[in-house]
């Protein structure tokens, strides 16, 4: 087996396509809830927030501070009862916040190869994670916070059959969403083969490997690779993974929860790679 850092890169990948329309989320996702989030959405050069709405009962620290991030972008501030925000957005904890956004770009495979060039050009190993199927908005978002947390640099889904960053995702994240690339594609097993053009060391969780996540070399340009709730990594993900690994577990459950097992994978990379640095 080579070592992912030792792979020669191949940088010829086929033309892809430009973003259309269709790239963009739904309008329903236009609406995002939660203090955290909001001033996450606040705390970026240029925000994406239009308009913000406060239950009007509200007084304190963390709604001070969105008032104060929203007036350095010129945002319109609503004070509302509270009933109002619950009629906004039914049935969430909104923390009595919400907030209407300019949809998060669209980001598909062409900026994912833009981001693994410019990755090339500071000497930096990519350090990616593939989300095969999660359909889970929860499990979404917690894998985007996780994700950013252990230093990755983007995550990877399928546009079908998969979920996107609803508003229940991007709270979910703790604002990871609005810092870490979220890039969705149409071919998931084209994209694996080019990734593995570029050098990226492609490495699936499965049940069936003999091989434990602690064994596995993760040091080199990395792409982690977990599958839908239930039903792991599909056969044909299976089949362009360069290494699977299984990550070892006492007591009596079978599996992980997606969002767990991607903390698991993606930290264990994260220390190898650290690690790898100060030698």
């Amino acid at each position: 087996m080579s070592n992912p850092s030792s792979k020669d890169k191949n940088h010829k990948h086929t033309k892809r396509r430009k973003a259309s329309k269709s790239d963009s989320p739904s309008a329903q996702n236009d609406l995002i809830f939660g203090l955290h989030a909001i001033q996450a959405a606040l705390d970026v050069p240029v925000s994406r927030i239009k308009e913000i709405w406060l239950a009007d009962e509200r007084q304190d620290a963390r709604i001070d501070a969105i008032i104060k991030g929203a007036a350095k972008h010129s945002i319109t501030i609503h004070k509302v009862p509270r009933e109002e925000l619950d009629n906004m957005i039914p049935d969430v904890q909104h923390q009595g916040s919400i907030a209407k956004c300019r949809p998060l770009e669209a980001l598909n495979e062409t900026d994912l190869f833009k981001l693994l060039d410019g990755l090339d050009e500071l000497g930096e190993p990519a350090f990616l994670l593939i989300l095969d199927g999660v359909q889970d908005p929860h499990n979404l978002g917690a894998c985007m916070r996780t994700a950013e947390a252990a230093g990755a640099h983007a995550v990877i889904a399928p546009k079908d059959r998969a979920s996107s960053l609803t508003h229940t995702a991007l709270k979910v994240s703790s604002g990871a969403a609005e810092r870490l690339p979220f890039i969705q594609i149409t071919n998931l097993a084209r994209v694996l083969r080019e990734l593995q053009q570029y050098g990226v060391w492609l490495v699936g969780t499965s049940g069936e490997s003999e091989t434990t996540l602690f064994e596995a070399d993760l040091k080199g340009p990395l792409a982690i690779i977990l599958g839908a709730e239930g039903r792991g990594i599909r056969r044909l993900t299976r089949e362009n993974c360069d290494q699977t690994v299984y990550i070892p577990m006492k007591g009596e459950a079978e599996s992980l929860n997606v969002s767990v097992a991607a903390g698991v994978c993606l930290f264990e990379a994260s220390r190898q790679r650290l690690q790898n640095s100060i030698r």
